[in-house]
């Protein structure tokens, strides 16, 4: 593999330039000279990589070279995990609205892409980078969702038919399994007999059926559109689905093949965060000619918008599949006020406060009303307020908790790629970015970050995204922020159990850490007491120093982090870094109260403190666990997790091993860590921080662990904030996915926005499975604003079906596993139905 400095210099740093094709034309080769016996290092050739590397530079020119009218293009849509109403998912996309409005924008441009109508999304006036004071909103943050159903609007019209064509409608692409065989034939044997062995042969793929490979796909001239296939489709799906060392099955590659061959396509775009392709088995970067990756995509140029405010995930789909990666607007912000049960209750709580002094005997009608509807609705729960709390404390904490959920900024309905009623330069950047793509032309590089977290550098999106150079992770203000960081988590565990969190866990994510310059990695070295070292002249990180004992906050904890698989595949050095901390901290001579990683290493019981999933594997795999129906008891899932846990990594060039380890990590563990760094973008927005969270949470209850989770709040970096995990899912329950504002902003985008409720109603599903923070308030919350408001259920029926009918089916799961109790009787013949269909 490349060491950490190849990476930076062969791989990041180009990207700075707008480089795409990474691919590896020659490699080091040690040589002893026979005259001199020196070792000489030399550049070898290999032909392979030139040759692919040939090929994709003949696409890009070919693609320059055709006439406009002539190009023929496919467009695909993610349908990742293919679960009920997910189909053309992207993380703040509305992607059937976005493919109308590349077909208007490819119109304008001379390609023959069929009939267009207009897709605007009316309602978004405001200013998404700009606080509510600045700008006025088109919609009352406390009003009904009054306009749930668009059907004046053709482009809703347009995306309802597109997604009904590519969900149920017949096949419409196909490519002979004979075609299929040729192709099969001449790919690498090594790669060959992998699929051969993991599927068997091509025609029992479920997509061969009467001598060919056949996919549903809607045509719009020389625009081909359709959804990416399931990576496995065969039978024994479930047996492979959660490998990723697995091959795609052969109607994934089939798929591919056909674009490529039967539609004769000159360029692909992939719309929206994120796909499979990029995450197929292989090399993370100098990919090979047997990584899955460029088999299924071959030479064609891919074109890949991408939501800039992921940098982390950004970069493998650059990386693995040559990619020209356009960043695109994230949703607007919407900074809300209470709404619903919350909004009643803080007016009941300014009731109670001024009755105490005017009418004391209704004081105390009203205070029994505020406890019964805070149990009732879980916030009693969420923040601490038991049956014989003192009510004066228990009105405290509350009042506080409404204060938080009323200030939870989240996104308001979703971005149309090439569209903003804000940001026309954006906009027009995105439009025009992609049809210079499209003409085989440069586009500019820029940076990928969150214009929501103070980087106006980010815009005009429409730019090809880079990173940051790794070597200059963590930054000196990343650094700063960290210790807040650390200093917030160590101040709140105190405050709730008296004692310092002495054995932390904490995971690290690449975007997070790309989007903040590393105050995640700055925040576990503060914890152990140590801080990054630079060089002055270039800013880049040289090492780290331990800071003397006298001048420590608090004492030296000993921290363990678990990694994910893209944290791993960008940042070597800094997995080195952080071990080399970790060890040097143990080492020391002071006394246990001061130093818990040098008293573990005393005890004999100081190893790993980094761990992750096996080279090439992503993910937690607990997510995907519980929302298959896989599993009995919640140890299943901690079983999961910990498997997908199982190597750790560290050393000079920060590789990994099999290692157990990370088993006692978390049997010792006092505390875990989440760090949420953006706002708009939260831990019930997707499953993917369920699956870290409530994996360590279910193994450490099968471990006999009981450590405190926290969800700590970054996203303003001078004043984080540290939540318990019941507090979070509380305060995002009642003040995101439970508000009518978000409710109709994201009903507003027809059979995308339908999909982000059901999403939301997965996700919380997975952390009650897996954790004890999900009261069964929340589960009645959701059921009220979702199932028992006729309009917004109708909404969601005539939107998308298939995301009405999983949000159906997974509150019926919940309340057939015992996560959730209602109190509602509306909720068992809701429920009922489900059964009966």
């Amino acid at each position: 593999g490349l060491s950490a400095a190849d990476l930076a210099m062969q791989v990041a740093l180009p990207e700075f330039d707008g480089r795409i094709g990474a691919v590896p034309v020659g490699f080091k080769a040690e040589e002893t000279d026979a005259a001199t016996g020196l070792s000489i290092r030399r550049l070898l050739p290999d032909a392979d990589g030139i040759a692919a590397l040939a090929d994709l530079a003949r696409g890009w020119i070919a693609l320059a070279r055709k006439p406009v009218a002539e190009r023929k293009l496919a467009l695909v849509m993610s349908d990742y995990p293919a679960r009920g109403g997910r189909a053309g998912f992207a993380v703040g996309l509305d992607t059937p609205a976005s493919v109308t409005a590349i077909r208007t924008a490819l119109t304008g441009a001379g390609y023959e892409v069929g009939p267009t109508t207009s897709t605007v999304i009316p309602g978004l006036t405001r200013d998404p980078f700009r606080s509510a004071s600045e700008t006025s909103s088109a919609m009352d943050p406390g009003s009904p969702p009054t306009r749930l159903v668009r059907n004046d609007e053709a482009e809703t019209t347009d995306g309802a038919a597109l997604m009904a064509a590519l969900t149920a409608g017949p096949a419409g692409l196909s490519i002979p399994i004979t075609a299929y065989r040729n192709w099969l034939a001449a790919i690498p044997a090594a790669a060959r007999d992998v699929l051969i062995g993991s599927h068997g042969n091509p025609e029992a793929d479920p997509a061969c059926r009467d001598g060919s490979f056949q996919f549903r796909a809607v045509r719009y001239g020389h625009l081909t559109v359709a959804l990416q296939p399931p990576r496995d489709a065969t039978p024994d799906r479930k047996a492979v689905y959660h490998d990723p060392d697995a091959p795609p099955g052969h109607g994934y590659l089939a798929f591919y093949l056909a674009i490529r061959q039967t539609e004769a396509i000159d360029a692909l775009i992939h719309l929206g965060t994120h796909g499979t392709m990029e995450w197929l088995p292989g090399k993370a970067v100098a990919l090979s000619g047997t990584c899955w990756p460029r088999l299924a995509a071959g030479e064609v140029p891919v074109i890949y918008p991408y939501v800039v405010d992921d940098p982390g995930e950004a970069a493998p789909a650059k990386r693995r599949l040559s990619a020209v990666t356009l960043g695109h607007l994230p949703p607007p912000l919407a900074e809300t006020e209470a709404a619903g049960e919350t909004a009643l209750l803080r007016d009941l709580v300014e009731e109670f406060s001024q009755a105490q002094v005017l009418d004391p005997r209704r004081a105390g009608i009203v205070a029994d009303e505020i406890r019964a509807r805070a149990e009732a609705s879980g916030l009693a729960a969420s923040c601490g307020v038991k049956t014989d709390t003192a009510m004066n404390e228990a009105l405290t904490r509350l009042d506080a908790h409404l204060c938080d959920i009323a200030e939870l900024p989240f996104r308001d309905g979703l971005h149309i790629f090439g569209q903003s009623a804000i940001d026309a330069a954006s906009a027009r950047n995105e439009r025009e970015n992609l049809l210079a793509a499209l003409d085989g032309r440069f586009v500019a590089p820029g940076p990928a970050g969150s214009p929501h977290r103070g980087r106006p550098d980010v815009l005009p999106t429409g730019r090809n995204l880079s990173t940051l150079d790794p070597r200059a992770i963590p930054t000196r203000a990343a650094a700063r922020l960290g210790q807040l960081a650390a200093q917030a988590v160590v101040s709140r565990h105190l405050q709730d159990h008296g004692d310092y969190p002495r054995r932390i866990v904490m995971d690290l994510w690449a975007s997070p850490t790309l989007r903040s310059g590393g105050e995640d990695i700055a925040h576990a070295l503060a914890l152990m007491g140590t801080e990054p070292l630079w060089d002055n002249a270039s800013t880049r990180v040289t090492g780290f120093t331990v800071t003397p004992q006298p001048k420590l906050a608090f004492p030296r904890l000993d921290v363990t982090v678990r990694i994910s698989g893209t944290f791993r595949d960008t940042f070597p050095a800094q997995i080195a870094l952080l071990d080399q901390a970790a060890r040097a901290v143990a080492a020391l001579d002071e006394p246990d109260e001061w130093n818990e990683p040098a008293a573990a290493h005393r005890r004999g019981g100081h190893g790993g403190r980094i761990f992750g999933a096996a080279p090439g594997r992503y993910g937690a795999a607990m997510a995907d666990r519980a929302l298959d129906g896989d599993w009995t008891r919640r140890e299943d899932l901690g079983a999961a997790y910990l498997a997908a846990s199982d190597h750790a990594y560290g050393g000079p060039e920060g590789v990994g091993t099999a290692d157990t380890g990370f088993v006692d990590r978390i049997r010792a563990s006092d505390a875990f860590i989440h760090v949420s760094d953006t706002a708009g973008r939260d831990i019930l927005e997707a499953s993917s921080a369920a699956d870290v969270i409530g994996g360590l949470a279910a193994a450490a209850k099968a471990l006999g662990a009981d450590p405190a989770l926290y969800s700590l709040d970054s996203s303003h970096p001078e004043a984080p904030k540290a939540r318990t995990l019941a507090e979070d899912i509380a305060r995002i329950v009642h003040g995101r996915l439970t508000h009518p504002r978000w409710i109709a902003g994201q009903l507003a985008h027809g059979w995308r926005g339908a999909a982000e409720l059901a999403e939301a109603v997965h996700t919380l599903f997975v952390f009650a499975a897996s954790t004890d923070a999900v009261a069964d308030g929340l589960f009645d919350a959701v059921f009220q604003a979702y199932c028992a408001d006729p309009q917004v259920w109708a909404a969601l029926e005539a939107n998308n079906a298939p995301a009405a009918a999983s949000i159906r089916s997974r509150l019926a799961e919940a309340a057939r596993r015992g996560l959730w109790t209602s109190r509602r009787n509306s909720v068992g013949a809701f429920l009922a139905r489900e059964a009966a269909e």
